[in-house]
């Protein structure tokens, strides 16, 4: 993921900062709680796309 991509996206919803996560290849945002794919290289940022994280996934660093 680009990081200078990264640093401009904010979750549609909550308007947080977004967290890459290399291994699940989704952006995360802890505010609203949902993870957005990363679909070919392309973020996907549609809140009816996205999934609900679990509650150790919000605990997470």
């Amino acid at each position: 993921m680009d990081k200078k991509l990264l640093s401009l996206l904010v979750c549609p919803v909550s308007k947080a900062p977004l967290e890459y996560r290399e291994e699940t290849q989704e952006l995360v945002c802890k505010a609203s709680g949902l993870a957005y794919p990363i679909k070919d290289g392309i973020p996907v940022m549609l809140e009816s796309e996205a999934r609900q994280l679990t509650a150790e996934e919000k605990l997470e660093k």
